[in-house]
């Protein structure tokens, strides 16, 4: 399994965005982040646009999620 690069950069596309890791252990506002971006379990997986609030969510759990470009 592979994680998130920490420089993910605002853009025009989507982002498909897949919880791989537990939040189980973690800190509140990461828990509050996965929430937010729309994931509630692992292996879930959701479609948001990459504009700037979006991609520092994705962020601040990418060592929690997976993220690929939405085709």
């Amino acid at each position: 399994m592979q994680t998130t690069p920490k420089n993910l950069t605002p853009s025009e596309g989507q982002l498909e965005i897949t919880q791989i890791k537990s939040v189980i252990g973690g800190k509140q506002n990461q828990r509050d982040t996965l929430r937010s971006l729309g994931l509630k379990r692992i292996g879930h997986t959701v479609v948001r646009n990459a504009d700037a609030v979006t991609v520092g969510m994705v962020n601040t759990v990418s060592h929690l999620v997976k993220v690929e470009e939405a085709k």
